[in-house]
């Protein structure tokens, strides 16, 4: 099992791939952060395709083939095991010759060929709840990857959506998701997105990522999922929640500390 239980599981990287220079600029601060933090266990993560714009115009990343090979380079050059995104079966197993983990996104988690094909492929499987479900629903999309007999499972929560443009923590999501078996995950990042928001694209605010990453450990959570850019501005998406990397250090230690804590 990747999972440790005796460890913070943390999924960082960049929203979007983009390019070399800035998977490395993430990797090698998640290299200082595995040394100076050895109760971390990091998976560095990063998406290949951003298929669910809100605008066609949005730029989508770098494509599955330069995205996969950008993963290798990290997983080989900087010993982190990866995770991706998959949206459809013909993604699954080029993305599973190479990452370590499989993500579901939350509008696929109901997907049940999407979950099969991936649980089929022997990695990990972190499904995010749908935006669109409540907590206790996941036992469903679980179940499914149970069915399928994925090697292991993670749950993400990543927040629901209320009203218009706005998501909201349900902070008993962690003890009710738990109930299936499997540990779960705090998608720090995407909760405090603004869906559609930002004109033509989503919007965000950063500023509540920590209250709410330490509120979710204190609740239970067994890891986080912060999205990290050198200049989050100029990110091709999702800047207006993501963690500017410099700050990453800082929100860590105030998060393990509650993790110590509670456990």
């Amino acid at each position: 099992m990747l999972f440790d239980p005796k460890k913070l599981l943390l999924i960082a990287g960049p929203c979007s791939l983009e390019n070399e220079r800035v998977c490395r600029t993430v990797a090698e601060a998640l290299v200082y952060l595995r040394r100076s933090r050895p109760e971390l266990n990091i998976v560095f993560k990063g998406s290949f395709d951003k298929a669910n714009r809100t605008s066609a115009a949005g730029p989508r990343g770098t494509g599955l083939p330069a995205g996969l090979r950008l993963l290798e380079l990290v997983k080989k050059e900087y010993g982190f095991p990866v995770l991706t995104d998959v949206h459809e079966v013909a993604q699954v197993a080029p993305v599973a010759r190479v990452c370590d983990v499989l993500q579901i996104p939350a509008f696929l988690c109901r997907q049940t060929d999407l979950l099969l094909a991936a649980a089929a492929t022997g990695r990990i499987v972190n499904v995010k709840k749908g935006q669109f479900l409540s907590p206790p629903e996941m036992i469903h999309v679980t179940a499914k990857l149970r069915e399928g007999k994925a090697r292991e499972i993670w749950q993400t929560e990543r927040g629901t959506t209320f009203g218009y443009q706005n998501l909201v923590v349900d902070m008993r999501s962690f003890t009710i998701m738990r109930e299936n078996g499997f540990p779960t995950v705090f998608d720090a990042t995407h909760a405090v997105q603004l869906p559609g928001a930002g004109g033509g694209k989503s919007s965000g605010q950063r500023e509540f990522v920590p209250p709410l990453a330490r509120a979710a450990l204190a609740a239970g959570a067994d890891g986080l999922f912060i999205e990290t850019h050198p200049d989050p501005a100029n990110a091709i998406s999702d800047g207006p929640n993501m963690i500017a990397l410099a700050d990453l250090p800082a929100l860590l230690a105030s998060c393990l500390a509650i993790w110590k804590v509670v456990r």
